[in-house]
């Protein structure tokens, strides 16, 4: 564990969040954010690479006396009993988990003809239904104490179609409508549920995508070839750009906020 001075009060003091997919990406900025907003964060992935990330923010946040608290957990959320089981953990260790932020994914890509039923199940595993089994594990205990906070973080293939990517985008339009869902069902209880798509950002999962020096230029200004739109803004995202939306959306700034989804792409989706 990894705990930081809070001699500031910062928006989330006092608060407990869990954050899947928090060793790379878009999952540590979004841990950093909330972090250095006083929250008790409980940093989840299966790679043991989360140790580091935590160890990053301690350095990180040493000395700012408004800084929250950052604690790894081994989880995969493929595995129910693994998904109950660190749940269990993290209330029992930090308290109760008032914010949750579904960020684990993984990607696979290929035209469908070519997609293994192998890579399909993977990719709904992890990015539909690990969305399903640990919203269900939290959310089942914010209504039960009547208030809570849900961010899942999608992408926008969700909303438009993209060549190679029909197993990812299909996961990820699942988990934007099982999120609503969800969210329909316990806003009577004061649990709120929202999504945050971005578009491409500069991370690993995105940088494993450019085989070519000119990738990160094409895909900024599009390509017709493969029916892909440019990024009106001309940049990528940076992870801290969509972590600042997934803070927004669980806060209580945003408490009449909820069953919307909040594309992050500069643009790209044209909507």
């Amino acid at each position: 564990m990894v705990s930081y001075s809070s001699g500031l009060r910062g928006e989330f003091t006092g608060r407990v969040a869990l954050v899947t997919g928090a060793a790379q990406g878009i999952g540590e900025a979004v841990v950093a954010a909330l972090a250095s907003q006083g929250a008790a964060v409980a940093a989840a992935d299966r790679s043991p690479a989360v140790r580091d990330a935590v160890a990053a923010l301690d350095e990180k946040f040493r000395d700012d006396p408004a800084a929250g608290s950052a604690t790894a957990f081994l989880l995969d959320v493929t595995d129910p009993a693994a998904v109950a089981e660190t749940v269990d953990r993290v209330e029992r260790e930090l308290g109760p988990v008032d914010l949750l932020v579904n960020v684990a994914g993984i990607l696979r890509t290929g035209p469908v003809a070519e997609t293994s039923d192998e890579d399909w199940a993977q990719v709904l595993a992890v990015n539909t239904t690990g969305v399903f089994q640990v919203s269900r594990a939290v959310t089942t205990r914010m209504t039960a104490r009547g208030s809570g906070s849900v961010v899942t973080v999608a992408s926008n293939a969700a909303g438009i179609p993209r060549a190679g990517m029909a197993a990812y985008a299909a996961s990820k339009a699942a988990a934007v409508m099982f999120t609503k869902c969800l969210g329909l069902e316990v806003a009577s209880h004061g649990v709120r549920c929202n999504v945050v798509c971005p578009g491409s950002t500069d991370t690993p999962m995105q940088r494993s995508l450019w085989e070519a020096p000119e990738a990160e230029r094409r895909v900024v200004e599009g390509d017709l070839a493969s029916y892909r739109t440019g990024i009106p803004l001309g940049r990528i995202a940076d992870p801290a750009d969509v972590a600042e939306a997934v803070v927004f959306l669980a806060s209580d700034r945003a408490r009449h906020i909820t069953m919307q989804d909040v594309y992050v792409d500069g643009g790209a989706t044209l909507r």
